[in-house]
């Protein structure tokens, strides 16, 4: 990809992650990577994952996962874990509260990326990589 598509990508990006911090703040008061770290919980069905795990899948250095971790704790919708049979692992899991609000963000969430993909295919700039992303196949919820 040259530095052409590169520019292209971040734009389309900087487009769809407006639209889904605008439409999940109003309808759950979460941000996007908060969102990210509660779906990334879910989709452990329950289990729970290790601070560096959700580091990765938040894309965050290690002190802002804390940080992001601290605040969802604070309002109730994960906590944290010491594992009984691994002293260096903390564990982060979602609470009830939290898989509920989660739930009913993720519809927001989908629904607001259809919307902006949609949009965003009718930007001829925009469209050709709207339309190589149709072929990727994205891995499903691991149920």
């Amino acid at each position: 990809m040259g530095m052409e598509g590169w520019r292209t990508l971040a734009a389309l990006h900087s487009l769809i992650e407006a639209e889904l911090e605008r439409s999940l703040q109003a309808a759950a008061g979460l941000s996007v990577v908060e969102y990210t770290v509660l779906d990334a919980l879910d989709r452990q069905d329950g289990w729970h994952m290790r601070m560096q795990q959700l580091a990765r899948a938040a894309a965050l250095s290690p002190s802002a996962t804390t940080r992001l971790v601290t605040r969802l704790e604070d309002r109730g919708l994960l906590s944290r874990v010491l594992c009984a049979d691994d002293r260096r692992g903390i564990y982060t899991e979602l609470t009830p509260r939290g898989r509920e609000l989660y739930l009913s963000a993720r519809p927001v969430h989908d629904e607001t990326l259809e919307r902006a993909l949609g949009e965003a295919e009718g930007r001829p700039e925009l469209a050709p990589l709207v339309e190589a992303l149709h072929g990727v196949a994205l891995p499903g919820p691991a149920r």
